[in-house]
């Protein structure tokens, strides 16, 4: 996970700005008039992941330290390559970029309530996780940033920004591949130490979400660009962040080895789950 610390900041923040080229203002005006996506997206990432998380634990029977890092996991919020997914397989990234903020904000309250219930639930020790205000204004540094300046430029050179939508959307491909060949070269001997006990759950758990997040919304008549959007956002969580409150704030590496290898599995499995959408629209 060194790598993926190091490099996806620096990556996101390029990518945002790729993405800030293709916005404007009106596009965030018309998520705050249409607010039914964004709403039923914080639904299912607040209320439904964390209840499908708990039940996954449970049939996998985890040990008590791993099963409240996958309850972390859950209650984290989305993570900012979301953004990236769906600007790659045509969702709506504007209300992407609004969820990650919204979403960064309320899992100030929410992670550390959910984080805290399993611990009690699960009883691995004395722990206890407090608010995380740090983390969630990083996210906002890193995401809101850079989408600014590029909106910017777009306001002022129209024709570059969209002279430079293809070349982004290329750049954006090859990124990703770097970040995911980097991510599983850098953690492989944890993904093959790990990976038959916490490889099942981790991968169930990444595919329940994203399904969670495409279906429900389509299931409420909600446009597939934003049911894209909403699939990312609920389906890639921020491991990093779950990363560092297992080991920096709670002390327990091993809690940590949940969001570890959910963050090699997720980038392919939300790739390929992103072909399998785009073709089923193709048809």
């Amino acid at each position: 996970m060194e790598f993926a610390a190091v490099a996806l900041p620096l990556a996101l923040g390029i990518i945002m700005f790729g993405l800030g080229l293709d916005l404007t203002p009106a596009d965030f005006v018309r998520v705050a008039k249409q607010p039914k996506a964004a709403a039923v997206a914080l639904a299912c990432q607040l209320l439904l992941l964390p209840a499908i998380c708990f039940g996954l634990v449970l049939a996998f029977q985890l040990p008590p330290i791993l099963a409240v890092g996958m309850l972390l996991l859950a209650a984290s919020p989305g993570g900012t390559t979301a953004n990236l997914y769906s600007h790659l397989f045509r969702g709506d990234v504007a209300l992407n970029i609004s969820l990650t903020a919204i979403n960064s904000v309320i899992a100030v309250i929410t992670l550390p309530v959910i984080t805290n219930l399993a611990i009690a639930w699960f009883r691995p020790g004395d722990l206890s996780v407090g608010l995380q205000f740090a983390k969630a204004l990083e996210v906002f540094v890193i995401v809101l940033a850079p989408v600014a300046l590029g909106m910017v430029v777009r306001a002022i050179k129209p024709e570059f920004a969209r002279a430079m939508d293809k070349p982004v959307r290329i750049a954006s491909v090859a990124i990703l591949v770097l970040v995911i060949a980097g991510s599983v070269a850098s953690s492989f001997d944890l993904l093959a130490s790990n990976f038959l006990l916490l490889g099942g759950i981790t991968t169930a758990f990444c595919v329940l979400s994203l399904s969670v997040g495409y279906i429900v919304p389509r299931l409420l008549k909600i446009q597939k660009p934003q049911a894209v959007a909403s699939a990312f956002e609920v389906g890639i969580h921020n491991a990093t962040l779950a990363i560092v409150i297992a080991q920096g704030v709670l002390g327990r590496p091993d809690m940590s080895l949940p969001a570890a290898i959910y963050g090699v599995l997720m980038f392919p499995i939300a790739a390929l789950f992103g072909l399998l959408i785009t073709r089923r629209q193709a048809r």
